[in-house]
């Protein structure tokens, strides 16, 4: 009874969540007091509703209900229970519940936090939050029903989970980036409300950016995971591949990030209100393509769950709605913003305005790239777009930013003057310089990209260094200069160097690791970048749902032992497929990693293998981790607090509106008999 019990309040969401899209919005026009009062209770009902399912779910896996087709599909007997419970998400349907249930997550958290809002703001952004919940849910109920049941012939036995996903990255790493995907509908949410209220002032940006900042960090989070395992699950050796469904959630962080930068303008600034409003579309709209990037099937991948036509239809006619109508309402309402800032070119403003400009070129490279093959097709020609392209057009943008990024938070708003950025600039050119020369000579071979990029690196530090050293009053000291600064400036200096870290993993992994293919047999040495692999013994393991051949390899360096690596070969009981676990010695300046190949002999005494040294490839992901932190203690400025504290206090509750025949207090600028005034900035 637990499938037709989640199948219910599936059902139930769904209609929560029309309701919450009509009432509340009817409401904000007809200024009804119940309209407007129903978002909150709607919300709460839909969270409550999809959480119930989502444990159904769950329940189904944990008692091995194979009559439900997901769980026959994604489960088995023999599976770990962890593995089980993760097993949720390990398909098309339960994923895109798991979706469902955070975008609900994220409505509850709005509905909580933005109580302070006027009401009228408050109920159309949950309205448009319903709208979209509305449309994920009736994706998940027509095409994508997780509580089918196979009836009455049922397997007595699951077809088992994928082998690539039972591993402890993939418990966390799709919660986490669906977090970050989803966590753009509230921007999103915030600026269709904005257009249709036609207030989008730096107190609008103000009470977005918290939102946005906290969905960038997650996303960023989610991406650094996904890299992480591909890295190690996958037995590649590698980070990035340029895959399809690596780009669905890279061009969203690429257009996020311009995102959270332009609203931090519009904030302090009260400009760049139209790039900030057509940045929270597009950024949700690229979210809304990645979900059809990996959910329709008509791009191939490692990573894709679904290749199903019928779903990407209607995904596809979901996103031409959403983009459609929020286009034209941003070219109908955007027009009535009038107000513009001047700046100087040696201005933060133009700084961050290049920024955007930069951002969005590379998504478009990124968006050209992983589309094209489609389009061709189209057209009768089949092609693909690899890595080559990727490498060869994405950095040139991106080396530009971070060569401004070590510029920009050294300028003040408006206008700078360069005699006084002149000598800060020359003395951070001068530490870069020498300490990338030296770094990069201590690394033995020269290339110049590594040099290119050490530069870099240490430029953005050496900015993030000056930025803080010039915080506060001149006459301060370092800790009194440190206890001035924000959250915001902390958590930019923290991402800022986490962009570094990042770039500095990259170039020096990318273009120092060694990487050797190579016939072992045992009690054999082998030498690889200064190395000793000895291959120690071959024995058969047994786990919970496979069976493994383990190969152990002492490994040593000028005769100290550094340690014993053991990659498996693992044959999967249920779905009788292979797999490779690499083992790896991890470090912060480098990485051993080992894979095996095949065996060479009947005995197993010889193997095929690859080995890999991997210097400072961790800078990769701790630089991600860096960025993830800073985005977490920015979002948690406590001005956004204040502000919305100062709301608190000048607006009246929202529970109990009255409803008279003058303007409502709450109501912002709208009239009662629904004639709106539009403020024009």
């Amino acid at each position: 009874m637990q499938a037709e019990f989640g199948q219910f309040l599936l059902v139930l969401a769904f209609f929560m969540s029309l309701a919450l899209a009509v009432f509340p919005m009817v409401g904000s026009f007809t200024r009804h007091s119940f309209l407007l009062n129903s978002a909150k209770p709607l919300t709460y009902l839909i969270f409550a509703s999809l959480f119930g399912s989502f444990l159904c779910l769950e329940y189904a896996f944990l008692i091995d209900d194979f009559s439900v087709t997901y769980v026959a599909q994604h489960s088995n007997s023999l599976l770990p229970v962890y593995y089980k419970i993760t097993g949720v998400w390990g398909g098309h349907e339960g994923s895109f519940l798991l979706w469902v249930l955070i975008l609900s997550g994220w409505m509850l958290a709005v509905a909580i936090k933005t109580q302070q809002f006027p009401l009228v703001r408050y109920a159309r952004v949950l309205a448009v939050l319903g709208l979209i919940s509305s449309g994920f849910v009736s994706f998940l109920l027509f095409t994508s029903n997780p509580f089918t049941r196979t009836l009455p012939f049922f397997p007595v036995d699951g077809a088992d989970l994928n082998p690539l996903l039972q591993d402890f990255g993939m418990i966390f790493h799709p919660p986490m980036l669906y977090m970050g995907y989803v966590g753009f509908a509230v921007a999103f949410s915030f600026a269709i409300a904005a257009l249709i209220e036609g207030k989008w002032d730096a107190d609008w940006a103000r009470l977005t950016r918290p939102w946005a900042i906290g969905a960038w960090s997650f996303l960023t989070g989610g991406i650094a995971l996904g890299s992480w395992w591909a890295y190690y699950e996958l037995g590649w050796g590698g980070w990035w591949f340029w895959d399809p469904s690596e780009n669905a959630s890279f061009m969203p962080w690429l257009a996020g990030t311009a995102l959270i930068h332009s609203l931090a303008v519009t904030d302090k600034r009260d400009s760049f209100k139209r790039w900030t409003l057509a940045l929270s579309l597009t950024t949700f709209s690229l979210s809304l393509l990645g979900t059809f990037i990996i959910r329709s099937g008509v791009l191939t991948s490692v990573h894709a769950f679904s290749n199903d036509p019928a779903r990407g239809v209607f995904i596809l006619a979901y996103i031409a709605v959403v983009i459609g109508v929020s286009l034209i309402l941003f070219l109908f309402r955007s027009g009535k913003i009038t107000r513009s800032v001047k700046f100087t070119v040696l201005s933060k403003d133009m700084f961050l305005l290049v920024n955007n400009i930069l951002l969005l070129c590379a998504a478009f490279f990124v968006f050209f790239g992983t589309f094209y093959p489609l389009f061709a097709e189209a057209f009768g020609r089949k092609m693909s777009v690899g890595a080559p392209y990727f490498n060869a057009v994405f950095p040139w943008p991106m080396f530009i930013l971070f060569a401004m990024l070590g510029v920009g938070p050294l300028l003040n708003w408006k206008q700078h003057d360069f005699s006084k950025l002149k000598s800060t600039l020359i003395k951070m050119g001068i530490v870069a310089l020498i300490c990338a020369i030296a770094a990069t000579w201590m690394l033995g071979e020269f290339y110049l990209w590594v040099l290119g990029g050490l530069l870099l690196s240490l430029w953005i530090a050496s900015s993030s260094f000056f930025f803080v050293m010039q915080s506060g009053k001149k006459s301060a000291s370092v800790f009194e200069k440190i206890a001035a600064m924000s959250r915001a400036s902390w958590g930019m200096v923290i991402a800022h160097i986490g962009v570094g870290v990042c770039l500095c993993g990259i170039v020096i992994s990318s273009l120092h690791s060694v990487e050797k293919d190579l016939r072992i047999r045992t009690g054999q040495v082998v030498s690889v970048a200064g190395y000793q692999f000895e291959l120690l013994k071959s024995e058969k393991v047994n786990g919970q749902n496979y069976i493994a051949s383990r190969v152990s390899f002492n490994v040593s360096r000028d005769e100290e032992v550094i340690g014993i690596l053991a990659p498996e070969k693992r044959f999967y009981l249920a779905g009788k497929q292979v797999m490779t676990e690499a083992s790896i010695d991890a470090g912060i300046f480098r990485d051993i990693y080992i894979s095996l190949g095949e065996p060479l002999d009947s005995s197993e005494s010889v193997w095929g293998v690859r080995i890999y040294v991997k210097p400072f490839i961790r800078w990769i992901w701790m630089g991600a981790v860096f960025m993830a932190l800073g985005g977490v203690i920015a979002a948690l400025d406590r001005r956004f607090a204040k502000h919305k504290a100062k709301m608190a206090a000048n607006v009246p509750s929202t529970d109990s509106p009255t409803v008279t025949s003058e303007p409502h207090p709450l109501a912002g600028n709208h009239s009662v008999s629904g004639k709106q005034s539009v403020t024009s900035n």
